[in-house]
């Protein structure tokens, strides 16, 4: 069932995506070769406790972090840990916060130290996709809308978008309806509208986009260990247009 947030609800969640948006800032410049993903997982909760917000993703289905660190060919949903960050490395850094009860989500892909050119690139298609996603959700226009200006722009840039895998709705709940699929066909899947509050995410594979399951039973990795970005934003539908939550 979609949940229409209203005015006062949504602010709620404006504070809640600008404290995860600021808590994020600090976590990326952390990012250093040598670091330890356990290392920024410590720094999360530190600034968590500082800003009086509770973490989204700790024990959601058994999450032992705060925030998912996802290294190279893992996607998304990598559990922090002992493993020293490499220069070279891309990095997924995805974080949320409850604010009030209210839930934020937002997903940024950044280079360890000096990084190759296709890393570099395929942060920014995934960056760019995202911004093209956000564009298309206002009043009137459907979730698959979204996916499809997603997809097309992915697929051009030469990469593959995710298909496993899908952004959602959010509010009281970190997941709810509806799915907000990266990929679809134009004026297909739910029509959007003012209240609506969703998490835009793509999921970007420099390869065919399967994906198994990482041995830590949470990581999802690209099957065949090509490189991925992933960006994520968490956007509230707007009277006429939309407006992203988890920007400063």
């Amino acid at each position: 069932m979609i949940t229409i947030k209203t005015k006062a609800e949504i602010e709620k969640m404006r504070q809640s995506g600008k404290i995860a948006a600021l808590i994020l800032k600090d976590i990326e410049k952390a990012v250093l070769p040598g670091v330890k993903t356990s290392q920024l997982n410590d720094l999360a909760k530190g600034l968590i406790k500082e800003h009086g917000v509770m973490s989204a993703f700790k024990g959601y289905q058994g999450f032992p972090g705060v925030i998912c660190t996802s290294i190279n060919d893992i996607v998304v949903h990598g559990i922090p840990d002992e493993t020293e960050l490499k220069e070279g490395d891309v990095l997924g850094l995805d974080f949320g916060v409850i604010y009030d009860g209210w839930y934020s989500d937002m997903a940024i892909t950044v280079g360890v130290g000096h990084i190759s050119y296709e890393a570099a690139r395929i942060i920014k298609v995934a960056k760019k996709a995202l911004r093209l996603g956000i564009k298309k959700a206002r009043p009137g226009n459907t979730t698959e809308d979204i996916g499809n200006t997603i997809q097309r722009y992915v697929e051009d840039e030469g990469f593959h978008v995710v298909r496993e895998l899908v952004g959602h709705g959010i509010g009281k709940n970190l997941h709810e309806d509806p799915p907000v699929p990266n990929y679809g066909k134009r004026h297909l899947g739910t029509v959007l509208e003012e209240g609506m509050v969703i998490a835009i995410e793509p999921m970007v594979v420099a390869g065919p986009p399967a994906l198994s399951l990482h041995s830590d039973e949470f990581g999802y990795k690209s099957k065949h260990n090509f490189l991925t970005a992933h960006f994520e934003h968490t956007v509230a539908i707007t009277a006429e247009s939309s407006e992203v939550l988890t920007d400063l």
